[in-house]
C-alpha cells in the first residue's frame, strides 16, 4: 500500500498542473505545425491531372499530417526530457518508479491502435471512392461484367462506351480504340469524361503508371484487367512502365494527351483516316545500335519487339511534360457526379 501511494505521489510530482499545461500547449503547437506541413505536401506532387489525383493527394496530405504529428511528438518528447528532466550533476540516484501505471499503459496502447484503424479506414474509403479497378479475367475468356461501384452510371453514360485497349510489350505501348478502329502509340483522352481501359501484356509483367494521374496498375500476362480513371486537366503527361520488365524497360515510355472532347473526336477522325505504318520503337533502335557495333553483346539479352504498326504516332518524343498550368486555387473543372465526390480546389 505504501509503495502504491509513493508511486502515485511520484507521478503527481512529475505530472503536476503546470507540466500538464505545458504539454498540452506543446501538443497544440505540434498539431498546428503538422497541419501546415500536411498542406505543403500538395506542393511536392506533380500536377493534378485526374479526379483520382485529387483524392490521392488528399490522402497523402492526411498521412503526412499524421506522420508529422507523430514524428515531432516523439522528437519533442525526447528533447523535452533532455532539457527539462535532466538529472543534476553527479546525481546517480534512481528516477521515480512510475512503471506499471495502468492508465498510462492503456492510453499509449489504445492511441496507436485507434490511429492505425483511422488511417486504414480513410485509405480504404479513398480507394473505394476512386473505383479504378474492375474485373481481372483470363485474357481469352468471355467478357465479364465489371464490379465497379460508385461510377456505374457515369461509365454507362460516357461517350467512350468501348474501353480503350492498352497493350504492353517489351518495350513499347500500343493503344487501340475499337469504336474508331484506331491504333496509336500515344494515348488520347477527352477531359472530364470517364475513361475505361482493358490492360493486357503480350510477354512479361508491366506497370501502367501515369504520375500526374496518381494511378498505377500492374499488367499481368494472360490476364485482361479492367481499369478506369477521369482526366480533369488538359495537357500532355508521361506514361511509364513502373515494373522492371527487362533491359530496356526505361525506354518503355509514352504520352497521354488530355484534350477537349471536340479535339479528341477530331483526333480520332484524323487518325482513322491514316494508313497503318510502323512507329518508332526507342528500345528497338537502341538494341540495333548496340548490335551493329563491332563488340556486339557480351551477355544474353531479350530482343525488343519490332516497332508497332499504327494509324498514329507522335512525330517526335517531347523531352518534357507539358501540362496546362492553372492559376493558384483555380477550381478543378470536372463533374463531381463522375466519382460521387464534392468539387475540390487545386493546392499549388
Amino acid at each position: 500500500m505504501e509503495t502504491e501511494n509513493s508511486r502515485s505521489d511520484d507521478l503527481s510530482r512529475v505530472l503536476n498542473r503546470k507540466q500538464i499545461g505545458r504539454l498540452i500547449g506543446l501538443a497544440i503547437a505540434n498539431l498546428a505545425l503538422s497541419i501546415w506541413i500536411g498542406q505543403q505536401a500538395y506542393r511536392w506532387m506533380p500536377p493534378q491531372a485526374s479526379a483520382e489525383a485529387v483524392m490521392v493527394d488528399g490522402l497523402f496530405s492526411f498521412m503526412t499530417t499524421v506522420g508529422s504529428f507523430i514524428f515531432f511528438g516523439v522528437i519533442g518528447t525526447l528533447l523535452y526530457s533532455i532539457v527539462f528532466q535532466r538529472a543534476a550533476k553527479y546525481d546517480a540516484s534512481d528516477g521515480p518508479p512510475i512503471e506499471g501505471n495502468v492508465p498510462l499503459e492503456v492510453v499509449w496502447t489504445a492511441i496507436p491502435i485507434l490511429l492505425v484503424i483511422w488511417i486504414g479506414t480513410v485509405s480504404y474509403q479513398t480507394y473505394d471512392r476512386m473505383s479504378i479497378l474492375g474485373a481481372i479475367t483470363p485474357q481469352l475468356a468471355a467478357d465479364e461484367q465489371s464490379d465497379v461501384r460508385g461510377v456505374e452510371e457515369a461509365i454507362a453514360s460516357t461517350p467512350n462506351s468501348s474501353p480503350i485497349e492498352v497493350r504492353a510489350r517489351q518495350w513499347a505501348w500500343e493503344f487501340y480504340y475499337p469504336d474508331a478502329d484506331v491504333l496509336s502509340t500515344e494515348l488520347h483522352l477527352p477531359v472530364n469524361e470517364r475513361a475505361r481501359f482493358q490492360l493486357t501484356s503480350e510477354d512479361v509483367l508491366h506497370g501502367f503508371y501515369v504520375p500526374a494521374f496518381r494511378v498505377k496498375q500492374d499488367i499481368v500476362p494472360g490476364k485482361q484487367i479492367d481499369f478506369a480513371l477521369t482526366p480533369i486537366a488538359t495537357g500532355r503527361y508521361r506514361i511509364r512502365d513502373s515494373e522492371y520488365s527487362g533491359t530496356y524497360f526505361a525506354a518503355n515510355q509514352a504520352y497521354v494527351v488530355v484534350e477537349s472532347p471536340e479535339a479528341y473526336r477530331q483526333w480520332l477522325a484524323d487518325a482513322s483516316a491514316n494508313s497503318l505504318a510502323p512507329a518508332r520503337n526507342v528500345a528497338y533502335d537502341e538494341f540495333q545500335d548496340v548490335e551493329k557495333k563491332a563488340t556486339g553483346f557480351h551477355w544474353k539479352t531479350v530482343k525488343p519487339a519490332p516497332a508497332p504498326v499504327v494509324n498514329y504516332a507522335p512525330p517526335d518524343r517531347p523531352s518534357t511534360i507539358e501540362p496546362a498550368e492553372p492559376n493558384e486555387l483555380e477550381p478543378i473543372p470536372f463533374n463531381p457526379d463522375l466519382l460521387d465526390v464534392q468539387p475540390l480546389t487545386r493546392r499549388l
